[in-house]
């Protein structure tokens, strides 16, 4: 929602209360006169950045149709058994191993990229920094920044065995306005932890300002607008304005794995679900894991008028949650979205821009700081008096025309670092406590035993640099391994 700058003179600003008077938010120049010269000139920065007549078109037509969009017009069906496929069960291996191969061969040929969407922040975690810096515990320390670097790395080795050219996976940050310059630091800092600089891409997902419940964009304080991230949708405009698609052209890079950084268990850059989604030649996949219960409070992938999309647990009555397919114990409605995607490079390139249009936002009622334009006090109210607009990034679904959705174990997968520390679930406790899980599993499935003592809590660990998903650890069949142990080297393991 970037607009060019025009340089800051009499005329140009002339020109911009006007644009803002024929779109009704004039007031937003109420303070302008009694502001400092930098701050006036930061304001009308801000305000010439803002597309406000989009805007504008933005928050009516999202206030317009949210209240039906929950009317119960919309039909909601579960996916059909045959459109989708599942790593869970003893019965697929051969088909794991296909899609395997097929994922093998595009990372060797250096067409796979990965997406990182690290716009979160640490705060409900009680740390000021970007979530990706946060260390849960591990006996390694590694942040997930770290953990989600080494995967590729690792994968990259494999990929580059027998092989006379490099393999390099590319790595595009998207981050927000309040994780942007802390991320690129850590990064600098951690020396792009083991990549070379030029095979990572940062960008900025977009911002929009805030608006009032009566479609005023609302200030923040007397020279400058409120305004909030765009929501994880934001993607595919911050890919194209920033000129990550042509980079990614560039390098002959076809498909693209995007995850969320807050799951510890990401399989960065899976092969399976790579070489799934290209053999399906698909434009767009998804990972799903199955419900723990009817009740999780999950969004699921189903079908919505008879195109895939993401419901949300609160529009499912509890007799549909609690469906079951014919004949089995399954639930129906039990694809649970973890924010992990595929797409095809020509799917966001070619086809995204002319979705985009038919996207909508989401109304996210929230608590605003504002000034109070009446009296000129400064608020900090403790209910929501505003409104955020948002796109989710599975806004996109419904238009895919081929789309590739896959089954996967929680356990192996999936484990959101969502909450604080103490609190149970998808926590740092919950997270370091699954990732270690784990690892005992890699080394146990590789002919291993692990000597957990009875009520102790084990901090075994096995480095993804060496082991990505339980690979390359034959040599530990055999050995009792000690549960305290950072494994860095398998020809360095800790025996007892």
């Amino acid at each position: 929602m970037v607009q060019s700058t025009p340089s800051f003179t009499s005329e140009s600003l002339a020109a911009l209360k006007k644009r803002y008077e024929a779109a009704s938010q004039s007031h937003v120049f109420k303070y302008f006169d009694e502001l400092s010269d930098e701050a006036a000139a930061a304001l009308f920065k801000q305000l010439s950045d803002i597309d406000v007549e989009r805007c504008n078109e933005f928050f009516d037509r999202t206030t317009r149709s949210s209240a039906p969009q929950k009317d119960g017009s919309s039909k909601i069906e579960p996916l059909p058994s045959d459109s989708f496929a599942s790593t869970l069960g003893s019965g697929n291996a051969a088909d794991i191993a296909k899609w395997s191969e097929e994922g093998m061969r595009l990372i060797r040929e250096n067409k796979v990229a990965v997406i990182l969407l690290a716009g979160g922040q640490g705060s409900r975690l009680g740390s000021s920094e970007p979530k990706g810096c946060y260390d849960i515990g591990l006996p390694s320390h590694n942040c997930l920044f770290d953990l989600q670097a080494q995967r590729i790395q690792r994968l990259q080795q494999i990929a580059s065995t027998g092989q006379q050219q490099a393999v390099t996976i590319p790595w595009l940050v998207m981050t927000s306005g309040p994780t942007s310059v802390a991320t690129q630091k850590k990064f600098e800092e951690s020396k792009y932890f083991g990549f070379n600089k030029e095979d990572v891409f940062f960008f900025n997902q977009g911002v929009l300002p805030c608006f009032g419940v009566d479609g005023k964009i609302v200030l923040e304080n007397p020279g400058k607008v409120a305004v909030a991230p765009d929501g994880n949708g934001g993607i595919y405009e911050a890919l194209r304005l920033s000129g990550a698609l042509e980079w990614l052209r560039e390098r002959g890079v076809e498909h693209i794995h995007s995850y969320c950084v807050d799951n510890c268990l990401v399989r960065v850059a899976d092969p399976v679900f790579i070489g799934y989604a290209a053999q399906r030649g698909a434009e767009c996949g998804a990972l799903v894991v199955p419900k723990k219960a009817w009740n999780e409070p999950v969004g699921v992938i189903c079908l919505r008028d008879g195109e895939h999309g993401v419901v949300e647990y609160s529009e499912i009555s509890e007799e549909m949650a609690k469906m079951t397919r014919d004949g089995t114990a399954e639930l129906a409605y039990n694809a649970g979205n973890i924010c992990n995607h595929y797409y095809s490079l020509d799917f966001l390139q070619k086809r995204v821009p002319e979705i985009e249009a038919h996207l909508e936002h989401h109304v996210a009622r929230k608590k605003i700081k504002c000034v109070d334009l009446e009296t000129g006090e400064q608020l900090s109210p403790t209910k929501p008096n505003g409104i955020k607009l948002e796109r989710f990034v599975f806004d996109v679904f419904p238009f895919v025309q081929r789309m590739a959705i896959l089954e996967v174990d929680r356990k192996d997968q999936f484990s959101p670092l969502k909450n604080a520390p103490g609190s149970g679930v998808d926590c740092p406790e919950t997270s370091r406590g699954d990732l270690i899980a784990q690892c005992i599993r890699f080394a146990e499935a590789a002919g291993a035993t692990v000597k957990v003592v009875d009520g102790q809590d084990p901090s075994f660990e096995i480095s993804p640099l060496v082991s990505y998903a339980g690979e390359g650890l034959e040599s530990l069949r055999g050995k009792t391994l000690a549960a305290d142990q950072l494994i860095t080297s398998i020809d360095d393991v800790v025996t007892v």
